[in-house]
């Protein structure tokens, strides 16, 4: 039986890092709006050719295309289960992807927010640098790496920050969060599929909690 999720929660969340821990430790499939459209780019076909078109007009890729894409992923999978993230980010996305996993005979199982603490973000995410080869997430003062600039689990030495993790573009990005996606907490909710998680917990506390959660699944 697929088990689908989505992770909810503001920039900073963890909701990447608690993606590739279920990943590993469940096979589940992690499908980041990101990723997808950058393997769809370079992928060379139809849908691929549409998501570069766009792209190099500088265009908005529109949620149609997105779904598109999960459907594809969808489709083409034995997985045991999903994890959207990123997506959906809206009432409308949200709408537009319980469509296509019902026609598909799925659904939405559980949606796990991750609550968190505002100035403890910022905090968190001013810190923050990734690996760009990996995608391996460290924090300068509460996950540095064992050796100064080289990634602990792959090696690579190309270990980046982004330039908009800094406490007036995290502000930002709240602002959007809040008025775009917070709306689906209470939307997942009423469809009784929410399960809150204290994002601000330990890791391996998160990880816990949000396993919990899809035991009861």
């Amino acid at each position: 039986m697929t088990v689908n999720i989505i992770l909810l929660g503001p920039p900073g969340a963890g909701k990447g890092t608690q993606a590739r821990r279920l990943v590993d430790e469940r096979g589940l499939v992690q499908l980041s709006t990101g990723d997808m459209l950058r393997e769809a780019r370079s992928s060379g076909t139809e849908m691929g050719n549409v998501v570069a078109e766009v792209m190099d007009k500088g265009q908005l890729v529109t949620d149609e295309i997105v779904i598109g894409l999960i459907r594809e992923k969808l489709e083409g999978s034995d997985a045991p289960g999903f994890i959207f993230d990123g997506f959906p980010r809206t009432l409308a996305q949200a709408d537009a992807l319980g469509e296509l996993l019902d026609g598909m005979g799925q659904k939405v199982d559980g949606v796990v927010e991750m609550r968190v603490d505002d100035d403890a973000l910022v905090e968190r995410i001013s810190g923050r640098y990734t690996c760009g080869n990996c995608g391996e997430v460290y924090h300068d003062s509460t996950k540095p790496t064992k050796v100064e600039g080289v990634c602990d689990v792959c090696g690579s030495t190309d270990l980046r920050r982004r330039a908009d993790d800094n406490a007036e573009s995290l502000k930002t990005r709240l602002l959007e969060y809040y008025k775009k996606t917070s709306p689906l907490i209470g939307y997942y909710y009423a469809k009784g599929t929410l399960h809150p998680v204290d994002g601000m917990a330990a890791v391996d506390t998160v990880a816990g909690e949000m396993a919990g959660v899809l035991d009861r699944l």
